[in-house]
């Protein structure tokens, strides 16, 4: 069973700054892909925007055009945990922001709960 536990997120005025951070449990494959996806509340995180992504086993790490520049995706391979550095913040990062983890290059797999980011302007 595959267990993705998020943390972090929270309010932050435009501007500021936030980390999140999501650890893996259950997956012992030596591939994968692993990051984030934002959406509105309330919507289904599969049909939600591309934050963030890091590919254990090789690749270079991908970034959401919105967010390029501003957010730094890293990962501890050992621990299977992955960060997300937000800075910059703008209202429109806003959202429920949603760890994922999947094989085969779709980042799709697997899900956690989902963690709240607010930004004010």
């Amino acid at each position: 069973q595959v267990e993705l536990v998020e943390s972090g997120g929270g309010s932050a005025q435009a501007g500021g700054s936030l980390g999140l951070s999501c650890s893996a449990s259950g997956y012992t494959g030596k591939f994968y892909c692993m990051g984030w996806f934002r959406q509105a509340p309330g919507k289904d995180p599969k049909g939600g925007e591309g934050v963030a992504f890091v590919y254990a086993g090789g690749g270079t790490n991908t970034y959401g055009q919105s967010v390029r520049g501003r957010f730094t995706i890293s990962q501890d391979d050992a621990t299977k945990t992955v960060y997300l550095q937000m800075n910059s913040l703008k209202p429109e990062d806003s959202g429920m922001y949603y760890c994922a983890l999947g094989v085969g290059g779709s980042c799709r797999n697997y899900w956690g709960q989902g963690t709240q980011v607010t930004v004010s302007s």
